[in-house]
C-alpha cells in the first residue's frame, strides 16, 4: 500500500479490523449459536429463523438511528467521537459473546455488538470523502474491502485452529470459541488505533447552539433533497434491492449450509477461502474502475449474484458449497466497494454522514427484509431454499432500477456540462 497516503492507509486498516467481526458473523458465531440452540432442544429450522430474526432486529435498530447519527456526525468535531463510541460498543460486545449464557441472552448480546459494528460503518463510510479525492475513491474503497478480506484471515485462522484443535490442547470447544471472540475484539480495537489518532474531519457543518435539534432539521432537509434529486433516490432504491441479496447471503450462508447438510469444518474452510479469493478480485475491480465505468462494474456484479443465487437453490453437496464460496468471493467485495464510492461521488461532501445515514437505512432495511424473508419462509415451508428463491427476485429488481438511476445521473451531468 506504499502508493497511498498515510490517512488513506489508516482508513483502509479499519476495514481490516472490523472485517474480523464480519468474518465471525458469517462463520463461527452462527455455527456456535446453532450448536447451542440444538443443545437446548431447538430444531434446525427454528434456530435458523431465530438467527435471522436477530440479524433483522439489529438492522432495524441501526436503520432507525442512522439518519440522526449521520446528520449529527456532519457537525464539526462530532464524527470521530461517534465513530469511536460505536466501534467500542461493537468490539466490547464481541468480547462479551464469550460469556457462558443461555441462547436467547447470547442473541441479545450479539444484537448489541452488531448495532455497534453497523453504526461505526455509517461514520467510516462517510470518512471516505475526508481521506481521499473523487478520482481515487473507487480504488481506495475497493482496497478497503480487499485488505479487510485478507487481513481478517489472520485472527480468523488463529481462532479456527484454536477451535479445531481445542481437544488436543486440553480445552473445550466452547472455551476455544469464547477465546476466539476475545481475540477478534482485541484485533478490531488494535487495528483501529491509527485511524483514531490521525483522522480529521475535512468537510463539516458548523456547530450550532442546539446540535441535536439542528440534526433533526437536517434530516427533513435531506429527505427533501433526496426526493428532489431523482438519481440519488433511484440509486438508494436500487441499492436496497440488490444489496438485500448480498447481505442476506453473507449473514445466512452458514445457517443455510448446515440446513442442507454441509459439515461445520467444510463451512468454515470454504468461507475462509472466500476471504482469500476476494482479496485479489476486490483490488482488480478497483483498478478496473479506472478503465471501465463504475456503474457497468456494479451491473456485472449484480448479474453475477443472480447466477450464484440460482445455483444455491440446488446446493446439497460440500463441493458445491466450495464452488459457491469462490463465486461469491469474486463479486462480494467489488459490489459493496463500488456502491460505496459511487454514492460518495453523487452526494454533497459536507453532508456525507447525513447522506450515508440514509444509505445505511436502505442497506440495513434491505438486510432486514432479506433475513426476515428467509426466516419466515424457512419456518413456514420447513426448508431454507424457498427463502433463497425470493432473493433472486430482489437482485433482478435491483438491477433494473440501478440502470434507471445511472441514466438519470448521466442526464443531470450532461445538463450541467451544457450549462457551463
Amino acid at each position: 500500500m506504499s502508493k497511498f497516503t498515510k490517512l488513506e492507509k489508516d482508513w483502509i486498516l479499519y476495514d481490516v479490523g472490523n472485517s474480523a467481526f464480519t468474518m465471525l458473523v458469517s462463520t463461527i458465531i452462527p455455527i456456535y449459536f446453532k450448536n447451542v440452540a440444538t443443545t437446548a432442544g431447538i430444531s434446525a429450522a427454528d434456530s435458523t429463523a431465530y438467527w435471522g430474526y436477530a440479524l433483522s432486529i439489529s438492522t432495524v435498530i441501526i436503520a432507525i438511528l442512522g439518519p440522526v447519527l449521520g446528520t449529527l456526525a456532519d457537525t464539526k468535531g462530532y464524527k470521530k467521537p461517534l465513530f469511536s463510541l460505536f466501534m467500542m460498543l461493537g468490539a466490547l460486545g464481541c468480547a462479551a459473546l464469550s460469556l457462558p449464557v443461555p441462547w436467547i441472552v447470547f442473541l441479545a448480546i450479539f444484537v448489541i455488538a452488531k448495532v455497534g459494528f453497523s453504526g461505526s460503518l455509517i461514520f467510516y463510510d462517510a470518512m471516505l470523502n475526508d481521506v481521499t479525492i473523487d478520482s481515487r475513491m473507487d480504488e481506495i474503497s475497493s482496497q478497503g474491502y480487499a485488505w479487510g478480506y485478507i487481513g481478517s484471515c489472520i485472527p480468523f485462522t488463529l481462532s479456527l485452529l484454536l477451535i479445531l484443535f481445542a481437544g488436543k490442547i486440553g480445552i473445550s470447544a466452547n472455551l476455544a470459541t469464547g477465546i476466539a471472540f476475545i481475540v477478534t475484539s482485541g484485533w478490531w480495537i488494535l487495528i483501529t488505533l491509527p485511524l483514531l489518532k490521525n483522522y480529521k474531519q475535512k468537510y463539516y457543518i458548523e456547530k450550532g447552539e442546539k446540535p441535536m435539534v439542528d440534526s433533526f432539521k437536517r434530516i427533513f432537509h435531506a429527505i427533501g433533497s433526496i426526493k428532489k434529486h431523482k438519481y440519488i433516490f433511484l440509486f438508494l432504491l436500487a441499492f436496497f434491492f440488490y444489496i438485500d441479496g448480498v447481505y442476506t447471503i453473507i449473514g445466512m450462508a452458514t445457517s443455510y449450509g448446515k440446513d442442507v447438510g454441509i459439515s461445520d469444518t467444510n463451512l468454515l474452510l470454504a468461507l475462509l477461502l472466500t476471504q482469500v479469493v476476494a482479496f485479489p478480485f476486490a483490488i482488480y475491480f478497483g483498478k478496473l474502475s479506472k478503465k471501465v465505468r463504475n456503474d457497468k462494474l456494479i451491473k456485472l456484479c449484480i448479474i453475477g449474484y443472480i447466477g450464484i443465487t440460482i445455483f444455491a437453490l440446488q446446493l446439497d453437496k460440500a463441493w458445491e458449497f466450495w464452488l459457491l464460496a469462490v463465486c461469491v468471493a469474486v463479486f462480494q467485495g467489488p459490489v459493496q466497494a463500488l456502491s460505496r464510492s459511487y454514492f460518495s461521488k453523487i452526494i454533497p461532501k459536507d453532508k456525507s454522514s447525513e447522506y450515508f445515514g440514509f444509505y445505511d437505512i436502505f442497506g440495513k432495511s434491505a438486510s432486514f427484509a432479506g433475513t426476515t424473508i428467509v426466516g419466515v419462509t424457512t419456518q413456514l415451508s420447513g426448508t431454507s431454499k424457498v427463502g433463497v428463491g425470493c432473493i433472486v427476485i430482489m437482485f433482478i429488481i435491483g438491477y433494473f432500477i440501478f440502470r434507471a438511476a445511472v441514466k438519470a445521473n448521466d442526464s443531470v451531468e450532461r445538463e450541467a456540462t451544457v450549462s457551463l
